[in-house]
């Protein structure tokens, strides 16, 4: 071998060399540039679709163990590296006194390393970890101006994930008035879907209710997300509640079932569903007395309330709707209730059975409309709870039969024939017109009328304290007509005495005493008792 053709082969093998070094360089830099490009590539996308400063604490890249020349030979094609990091926080841009948009505490996810390279990119599944979102209420968002906004809309994002597993989340949607305390649902598991870009997502998700108590399975759509507005983000889907426990509540219990659908903003949905609570009771009296619903309401996602519009419901046998709302108040844990209750044709043992302990005490049919308002102050309900109605009872008979035999003999007197044994289970009529305050309900008019005889009464009635009722009974027959024997006789000159405004007999009456013990007589207080009489008569 010649010495040029010598010194030709060692250049070419210190070139060869040298050349080997250098790719072997480049392999190794093009290797390591992954985690930093892919760490900027996931902040600039969050950054983008989010429109939000980005803080991401940590990211790992874990490589497969291959040769760095092979890596940098196929550019990373068919190579798939797993992703981990964690303390991901999104902020609104100029609001840091806002909460966080998005906080997450771990995730992670597998990647095509040639798909990170590709100008549209793909991930496949996303897993998340301890995720918050906190959306403010709508307008609580900066501004942007148009060249703050270019380069921030959903549609400039390169990066398809096409599903996404989210674990112990937590949905915390703030509230419009300083003071009100958020609306805020816990999210043990959710699945997302992706379609597409600027296309709303599949979800499935899981959740527990705080109160009451009880499991949520919802499936729907979610997105696409709104990123200027979040509160105006879709969502719509269906769910199934079950198995939630009305005994944390103080007053009611029962297990409630309730399957519906919505649909609307993450600011305000419309919910439309039925509800059933086969046990339901109030505890005073610990009767159980089916209930269902059929409900349309619309919650106002940032400050909690509930619209009715309205509520249909079956109590036993009787059904009667429901509308008004819940309002949120400003203290933590209080609201305003205002409803109108609209029971056309009921059946009062429903409502006695519910509201009193043993037995309904009396049958018949009742319609009922009234206010119902509870404002948002301490105390229990029964302190705050104020009503304003009026009622009519049709057709009723008193279960007990020592009542009604007192019925049965009032009728017979008031119709002058006391001793007629055929008149019996009459049946009884009552209305009135009430007002409840301060544990105190007062009646303007308090009607009550058998066959022959009919009471008129007007007064108040303090819980646990006491009865002052005053009006008067108006009887048919006239007083010696209510007698038997020689006493029928002896009363005859006295009829025209106490024949008044149509009736045979008219006596002004009062009811005093307490509920436990009430006291029946003659008022003498002439002046008091035509006061009351004055107040029935209708305007």
């Amino acid at each position: 071998m010649t010495k040029k053709k010598r010194y030709a082969l060692i250049g070419a093998g210190v070139f060869l060399s040298i050349a080997a070094v250098a790719i072997w360089i480049a392999a190794h830099k093009f290797a390591k540039s992954f985690e930093p490009y892919i760490r900027q590539q996931a902040i600039e996308y969050l950054r983008t679709r989010f429109d939000c400063e980005v803080e991401l604490a940590a990211l790992r890249v874990n490589m497969p163990n291959m040769s760095a020349l092979k890596l940098f030979r196929t550019r990373g094609r068919g190579v798939i590296v797993r992703v981990d990091g964690e303390g991901i926080a999104m902020r609104f841009e100029g609001r840091r006194d806002l909460p966080p948009l998005f906080t997450i505490k771990k995730f992670g996810f597998d990647v095509d390393l040639g798909a990170v390279l590709a100008r549209e990119k793909t991930v496949r599944q996303v897993t998340l970890d301890g995720m918050e979102i906190h959306v403010p209420p709508k307008g609580e968002r900066p501004k942007l101006t148009k060249d703050e906004s270019l380069g921030h809309s959903s549609a400039d994002t390169d990066v398809i994930i096409e599903y996404v597993v989210i674990n112990d989340a937590k949905l915390v949607l703030l509230p419009k008035k300083e003071g009100k305390a958020p609306l805020q649902f816990d999210i043990h598991r959710v699945h997302l879907e992706s379609a597409g870009k600027d296309v709303a997502m599949q979800y499935d998700a899981a959740l527990t209710n705080a109160k009451p108590p009880g499991e949520i399975l919802s499936r729907g759509t979610f997105g696409p997300w709104v990123a200027k507005e979040p509160g105006d983000t879709p969502l719509a889907g269906n769910y199934t509640f079950d198995d939630a426990d009305l005994g944390v509540f103080k007053s009611i219990a029962g297990i409630l079932h309730s399957t519906g659908s919505f649909s609307g903003t993450l600011s305000s949905v419309d919910v439309v569903g039925n509800a059933s609570v086969p046990d339901f009771r109030l505890k005073i009296s610990g009767n159980r007395v089916p209930l269902t619903t059929r409900f349309q309401v619309l919650v106002d996602g940032t400050n909690g309330d509930t619209i009715l519009k309205p509520v249909v419901a079956r109590l036993g046998a009787t059904d009667f709707t429901t509308s008004g709302g819940v309002i949120k108040n400003e203290a933590e844990h209080r609201r305003a209730i205002s409803l109108h209750v609209d029971m056309p044709k009921g059946y009062i043992q429903d409502l006695l059975r519910l509201a009193m302990k043993g037995k309904p005490f009396m049958s018949g049919r009742i319609r009922l409309k009234t206010k119902i308002d509870i404002p948002p102050l301490d105390g229990k309900v029964k302190d705050k709870l104020i009503l304003d109605g009026r009622f009519d009872v049709i057709d009723g008979k008193f279960l007990s039969s020592k009542i009604q035999d007192k019925i049965d003999s009032l009728s017979r007197r008031g119709r002058g024939e006391p001793k007629n044994e055929a008149i019996d289970e009459v049946v009884s009529d009552m209305n009135g017109v009430f007002h409840l305050e301060d544990q105190v309900i007062s009646f303007k008019s308090l009607r009550f009328e058998v066959p022959g005889a009919q009471i008129e009464l007007a007064g108040a009635y303090v819980f646990d304290g006491p009865i002052d009722f005053h009006g008067a009974m108006k009887l048919k027959a006239k007083v010696s007509e209510t007698m038997t024997g020689w006493k029928r006789w002896v009363l005859k000159p006295i009829d025209p005495f106490f024949s008044r405004e149509g009736a045979g007999t008219f006596l002004r009456i009062k009811v005093e005493g307490t509920a436990d013990d009430p006291q029946f007589g003659l008022d003498r207080d002439r002046k008091k008792a035509e006061d009351h009489l004055q107040l029935m008569k209708p305007r």
